[in-house]
């Protein structure tokens, strides 16, 4: 054995809005044994096949219309008007476990709209989050990861700025500022979730203070992919796993101090799991 000394970031684990939607799905599930999920509850594959042995089934949005008279939940990243209409016309019975960061931001979009203002959103597009951003207003929404994609020769002398709400803060601010460098009159929205930006800065010294660091996240996590990428950028030895079997012996030197953390979709049990196994190695 090498004796690694092992920790688990205290910061890390589900976000508030996580932890409700997946408390919601299970209530249902321990009373029932069934429920719809429209889109996966949360970004982590091992967290979702714990949930499916439960009875939980994820739908498509296109599987969505076919469904009828069933219980359906809405999980935390939002959705645009659009299926709630499909929900009364399919008789369909909502849990919804959007979270009201996401709420909130949805209705200053919408509101934006409503004033004719040109809407930019910093954010991926076919993520969960902005398309139901997009689905708040008919007018055309502009999103973007990064400026270079921006037509300047042709874009509006005014803009409403926007951000998916688990996007860097620090990025945010950067183009921001770079775009009124630009000469752009920018009416700036800081939309960026304070529990996901303030990860961000406590992931610096956390990943700053141990020999080697171990990312917990799912691939499809884009909070999981900007946490660990501060990680690298202040450890380089830092490793990205989805699951417990990508962990590499190779990785650790005797003695090495070793950190765990993980998303805001990354469930605490596999954390754990993972901190298990490297003690052992």
């Amino acid at each position: 054995m090498l004796n690694l000394r092992v920790a688990i970031d205290p910061n890390s684990g589900f976000c508030f809005g996580v932890v409700y939607a997946i408390q919601l799905a299970e209530d249902v599930l321990n009373e029932t044994g069934k429920l719809y999920c429209l889109g996966d509850i949360v970004h982590n594959d091992e967290e979702i096949e714990r949930l499916r042995k439960k009875g939980l089934i994820s739908i498509t949005h296109e599987q969505l219309k076919e469904v009828k008279n069933e219980t359906v939940l809405l999980r935390a990243h939002g959705e645009p008007p659009s299926t709630y209409q499909i929900a009364i016309e399919n008789n369909l019975t909502l849990v919804d476990a959007s979270c009201p960061v996401v709420l909130k931001l949805q209705n200053r979009v919408k509101q934006s709209s409503d004033d004719e203002k040109s809407i930019f959103i910093y954010g991926k597009r076919g993520h969960a989050e902005v398309e139901g951003l997009i689905g708040q207003t008919s007018k055309p929404v502009t999103v973007f990861t990064d400026l270079s994609e921006l037509d300047f020769d042709n874009m509006p002398a005014k803009i409403s700025l926007y951000s998916q709400t688990t996007k860097s803060t620090e990025k945010f601010y950067s183009m921001y500022n770079q775009l009124l460098d630009r000469g752009l009159d920018v009416e700036l929205n800081d939309t960026t979730c304070r529990q996901v930006s303030n990860r961000d800065v406590q992931i610096r010294d956390f990943a700053s203070s141990f020999d080697v660091i171990v990312f917990v996240s799912g691939q499809k996590s884009s909070n999981g992919k900007v946490l660990y990428e501060v990680c690298k950028k202040h450890n380089t030895r830092s490793y990205f796993i989805s699951t417990l079997e990508e962990i590499d012996s190779r990785w650790f030197k005797s003695g090495d101090r070793v950190g765990i953390s993980g998303a805001t979709s990354t469930p605490m049990w596999l954390m754990k799991d993972a901190k298990e196994i490297i003690e052992k190695i």
